[in-house]
């Protein structure tokens, strides 16, 4: 939940980086899984729910704004 909080209080420009590292993150732990170097596959799902979450919080702000 602490995770969520912090998201929450970013502004727009922060959980956009946010979103374009945890992309590039996902991107480079498929890399890792295709050549089989991945050691913990549950980082992708770790990584592919941090995305939903940044891009909920991104969706709930747009939405109250207007």
């Amino acid at each position: 939940m602490n995770k969520t909080k912090q998201l929450k209080d970013m502004t727009t420009a922060e959980l956009q980086a946010q979103l374009d590292d945890a992309k590039k993150e996902l991107f480079n732990l498929r890399l890792q899984q295709v050549s089989g170097q991945l050691e913990n596959p549950l980082q992708i799902r770790t990584v592919r729910r941090t995305i939903a979450r940044i891009k909920t919080i991104m969706n709930q702000a747009a939405t109250a704004e207007g």
